[in-house]
């Protein structure tokens, strides 16, 4: 049975959300909604108006036989900077200042909303690329990684400190720590990477950038290759980082732990012209 032309455009718009960077063939949308090719490239090119025209993001159209439409979901420059600018002040509040210079940032990292958010802001430095997988480090980076890979429809893995039986064999490397200078130990299943994959790895905080260093080692281990690194805030850190090329949404650019003030800026995500150009 035929439905109107409104319910299909709701139908197809929310299917689309769903699937992004998803290739979808006009001919599912025509069996869906027993509809004919050309009122599907019709509700498209509304679809595609609108996505465009809100910031939602952007509908590519494949050609050929075996084409059809992609989703590719990104965010204007200046909706994210706003929300990242919001997020800041929220960090700055005195009650947020933990020992050894740390900021709180478990409630926010519990709100669906701020997650879908940075995921989409993340997700979107890397429309061009080709990523294979998002990797983290548990426990704090995996609802922002889950966030990220959603956007990017890839698989999100889960680097451990400690072995897990339900892991099976592992790979681990040894890695310095960037704050406190210890040694210490990651360690990634096996079957969690496929030789060669393209890998962007994602964090909520860095000090010294030792984890993420280590992340960077598990990746070579597995002869795959590292895409970008994004993390949700960073420290001011005055010692020489482990890493060197990485984003951040936040840095925390002071922190006074005798007036238990803290001062919170964007990060260096922001510092790049082409920082989601698509959008713009």
């Amino acid at each position: 049975m035929k439905i109107r032309r409104s319910e299909r455009l709701i139908d197809m718009t929310h299917y689309l959300l769903e699937h992004p960077h998803e290739l979808i063939p006009l001919t599912f949308f025509s069996k869906r909604y027993e509809s004919a090719k050309s009122s599907i490239s019709e509700d498209l090119a509304i679809t595609k108006k609108t996505f465009k025209e809100r910031g939602t993001g952007i509908l590519e159209t494949i050609p050929g036989a075996s084409g059809g439409v992609v989703f590719i979901p990104v965010i204007e420059r200046k909706e994210a900077k706003e929300y990242i600018d919001a997020l800041a002040e929220r960090l700055s509040e005195q009650d947020r200042l933990l020992p050894g210079g740390y900021v709180y940032l478990t409630d926010l990292l519990g709100q669906p909303q701020l997650l879908r958010q940075v995921g989409r802001i993340i997700a979107s430095k890397y429309i061009n690329e080709k990523v294979d997988a998002v990797m983290t480090v548990a426990t704090k980076g995996v609802p922002i990684a889950q966030a990220v890979s959603y956007y990017l429809n890839a698989p999100f893995v889960i680097v451990r400190r400690d072995s897990k039986i339900t892991e099976g064999s592992t790979v681990s490397v040894n890695y310095v720590s960037g704050s406190s200078e210890r040694i210490e130990k990651m360690e990634l299943s096996k079957r969690s990477l496929a030789r060669g994959s393209r890998v962007l790895v994602v964090d909520d905080f860095m000090k010294g950038g030792g984890t993420i260093n280590g992340m960077q080692g598990l990746i070579d281990e597995f002869d795959a290759e590292l895409v970008g690194v994004s993390v949700f805030a960073e420290a001011n850190f005055k010692g020489k980082r482990a890493i060197a090329d990485y984003d951040s949404l936040l840095y925390v650019k002071d922190v006074d732990t005798q007036t238990k003030t803290i001062q919170v800026v964007p990060g260096n995500y922001f510092d790049e012209e082409d920082t989601v150009k698509k959008a713009n």
